[in-house]
This record gives structure tokens, sequence and C-alpha cells, in this order.
């Protein structure tokens, strides 16, 4: 995503470097997944560990090197995640990538070894019984795009089974000659996001697919009135609707029926909280039964937004948004109720409207009257860009921002909302399952004055959806121990 900006010194022999950090990684994956076993999840600078090959491990460390600029690499973080899984941890999600940036900063020179620092930094996890909450269980009403890559995530994130389990997907449609088989393929093969990582198979007279051994209930139904959560062992489940049908909370509590509690919609609604997680999801109570998480564009421009704002004051502002075409538009060129989106997508660009930049006030009250916007409709599947062209409080200058910026992708409380890209070569097909809310692009931005254009990339699928799951983690109740604290 970035070039290499780091002062590690250069080995005698890059080769020999390679195959001692290739081993080292080769190592960390029975102990990751040692750990993710006992519900320990472990992170490099916020990517996840687990289930990576050796070269995604190997990648991972050096995109930290090449946005932190430190040091960081297998020989650094392989002795952390051993002393890790070397004790007996409560559950938790620990970043061995920081506590070993730690350690080579504050302890290593006073000859603290790393399993004694190790096991500081985590002393009120080690033989911790505390019991795993109750596994929650979730329901996707519908099945396309958002639903499938939610799918994936819930399965990715099982772990050991004690948190949040996909019980069941209802789609409209049934009775169709293979119709399980198809909706099965669909979540195995993505020609945007590539194969589904691990295995599938489809179980004819229970209804169901089975995924990384998480069985999924296909229920046919028109309308959520037809639905008993309760018939299919479900109760007290969430229920995420990305169809779009439903938004307003009239129609979304149709949704609460017999074993189904929540809901969140995948979609801005009209009369219900909108949340992005990392920026207003502090207002969602345990007693909210109905919830949006917003749209993709909300999300990926709240983030950069709000940093901008607390920095620097935003008098006021435009975003425009150049967004991958979606299947609310024509293929090719034929009737459309919209303007424009009659239009064959994968032939033109087509300006169109949005209401991301009013959206923003539901969760940036600050913003209020300050922004407008507008939309561009572009020839590309996915990973859309939003520009946003800013009149500041306050001159600035390139640097400043640059630095600022990065500063909160690496060490503010949205590092899982804002990465961080200097990469003068990086385009939209590098960003497909970015799960950050938008990765900023540091080469592109432009400062004259108090006047600043930022362009913030953002997956429009993927990195949506974990905005989503965030959401939903955190209206179910789960609530994860994070290690090395916060100062």
């Amino acid at each position: 995503m970035s070039t290499d900006n780091s002062t590690r010194s250069r080995p005698d022999d890059y080769f020999s470097d390679w195959k001692e950090r290739e081993a080292l990684a080769e190592g960390m994956i029975p102990l990751v997944g040692k750990l993710y076993r006992n519900s320990v999840k472990t992170y490099v600078y916020g990517q996840n560990l687990v289930n990576l090959s050796v070269l995604d491990i190997m990648k991972a460390h050096r995109a930290v090197r090449q946005v932190e600029g430190n040091e960081l690499s297998e020989f650094e973080t392989f002795p952390v995640i051993k002393a890790l899984a070397e004790l007996n941890l409560g559950i938790a999600h620990i970043d061995a990538g920081r506590i070993a940036v730690k350690y080579e900063e504050t302890a290593k020179a006073n000859g603290v070894s790393v399993e004694d620092f190790v096991r500081e930094e985590v002393a009120e996890l080690i033989n911790d019984t505390t019991p795993a909450p109750e596994p929650r269980d979730v329901v996707l009403y519908g099945f396309g795009r958002i639903g499938r890559l939610m799918a994936r995530l819930l399965i990715e994130k099982t772990g050991g089974g004690d948190n949040l389990r996909l019980k069941a997907i209802v789609v409209r449609q049934g009775g169709a000659k293979n119709d399980l088989v198809k909706r099965a393929s669909l979540l195995r093969r993505d020609s945007v996001h590539g194969p589904f990582n691990g295995t599938i198979r489809v179980d004819e007279e229970r209804s169901s697919f089975v995924a990384n051994g998480n069985e999924i209930k296909v229920i046919y139904a028109g309308s959520p009135e037809e639905v008993d959560y309760t018939e299919h062992g479900i109760n007290d489940a969430i229920v995420i609707d990305n169809t779009g049908i439903f938004k307003d909370a009239e129609g979304l509590s149709r949704h609460l029926r017999p074993g189904a509690s929540k809901v969140i919609l995948t979609a801005p609604g009209s009369d219900v909280p909108n949340i992005v997680y990392g920026i207003n999801n502090d207002v969602i109570r345990d007693e909210d039964r109905i919830i949006s998480a917003a749209s993709c564009t909300t999300n990926a421009i709240s983030p950069p937004l709000y940093a901008m704002d607390e920095k620097f004051g935003i008098v006021s502002g435009h975003i425009e948004t150049i967004h991958a075409y979606t299947n609310d538009q024509n293929l090719i060129d034929n009737y459309h109720k919209a303007d424009r989106r009659g239009r064959s997508a994968p032939l033109n660009m087509v300006i169109t409207s949005t209401g991301a930049a009013k959206a923003v006030a539901k969760v940036l009250p600050v913003m209020k009257g300050k922004l407008t916007g507008n939309a561009i409709r572009v020839p590309t599947p996915n990973v859309s860009m939003a520009i946003l062209k800013l009149t500041l409080a306050k001159e600035t200058s390139v640097e400043e921002v640059n630095e600022y910026m990065r500063t909160v992708s690496l060490h503010s409380p949205l590092r899982k909302q804002v990465a961080y890209s200097n990469s003068p070569e990086v385009v939209s097909s590098d960003l497909v399952g970015s799960r950050e809310a938008c990765i900023y692009d540091s080469v592109a931005t432009i400062v004259n004055g108090n006047q600043v254009i930022m362009y913030c990339w953002y997956d429009n699928e993927f990195g949506y959806s974990c905005q989503v799951h965030r959401v939903l983690e955190q209206m179910a109740g789960v609530d994860y121990r994070v290690f090395p604290k916060e100062n």
C-alpha cells in the first residue's frame, strides 16, 4: 500500500534474512492458532494474524514498517507471540506488534526479558477464568453483496464459538432447482473478493449449508411476518437487514418476530439511530432494538471529517464521491426511475446524487449545514473514493495534515476506521478487502492555506461490512479486553 520509509539497517544477505523471517512467520501460525482456539486473538498493529499465510504475516509486518517507520519485524514479534502462547490467558484481543515495539523502546535496554515484559503487560489476563458470554444468534435478512460479505466475516470471526453465531439467512425466492447449491456457490466464489477462505457443503435435507463447521439455515419467506425463528432453533437473534426494502422504524419492526429481538439496517435509516462505529457508537443503548449502520459513504467520510474538525476546525466543505457502480444501476441501457442511472453502468460515468453529506450531520451534529455533496458512479465493481474539499478554521500545510492523519491511523481510537497510504502508485483494485472505513491517500493531499483537499479511498462493500460487524458486536454486548492498554 505504501513505500518503505523505514530506517531498518540492510542485512548482509537479503535472501538469508528473508528465510529467517519466513521461518519465524511459519512458526507463528500454530501459536496464533492455539491462542485463537482459546479465545485470544492476536494482531500486528491492528492486522489480524488469525488464519494468515506465512507471506501474509510477513506482509503485515512490512506494512507497519512502511507507515510507522519503525523496525518491527518477525524477529521482534515472534518472541512476544511465543511468550503469550505459553501463558494461560483469559479472553482478549492482543496486539503483539504494539507490545513488541513497546518492549524494544522501553524495556529491552534495561535487561528485562521478553517473557517477563509480556507477563507484566497481560498480568490481569493470566489464569483469568471470566466465562465467555453466551453465544448470540445472528440472522441475515437478504443474501446479496453485503449479506454474503457479512456471512464471511461472521464465519471468520466465530473463533471458539463463544460470541456471535450466524444461524440463518432469509431469502425471498425458493423452490428453484439447485437453489441451495447456487446460494452456497455465491458464498464460495466472489468475482471481486475472491474465494471463500474455508470449506462449504450443502445439506439439502436440512435446507442449510455448512461453512467451516457453521450450519446456516436457509429460510424462504416473502415477508418478515412469515418467519418464526424459534421453529429453526433460533432465539434472541439480531437480524441484519441488508435488503434495503425497509428503512424506517415501522418497516424494520416487522423483523421483531418470535426468536428475533433486535435489528440492524445496512443502509441509512429515516427515523432510527444512524451509527458510524468509531464516531457515535457510544449512543447505542442496551434497550435499542432497531438501529442503522448508515451508508458506506457516511462511514468513509465521517472519521476523517471528525479528525480534521477536532484538530483544525471545519468551516465548510464539499464532498464528491467517486463511487463504484452498484446493483441499483442497469447493466445495459434501460428504464430507471432515477435520473441518468438507466444508462449502462459498466460503460459510463454517471452523475448522481448522494445524501451522505447531509447524513454526516446525523452522526456528527457539528457538521450540520457545513457540507454539500454529489456523486459520480464509475465503471468499477468495488472500491470508491471520497474527495473532501474543506475550508478550515486555520491555515496548515501538507506535511502537517499528513503527519496528523498518519498518527490518527496508527495511534488514535480511530485506527480501525482510518488507514494511511503513502504510495504514489496505489489504485482502487489494490484496496479490495480493506477492513477500515477509509484509507487516507497522503500522496494526493493538496493544501493551500486553510483550503485542504483530501482523497479517501474505501471498500464500499467489505470495509463497510466490517463497520457493520463492529456495530453488531456492540449491540450484542461483545466487549473484548484489548492489550496493550491505551495510555
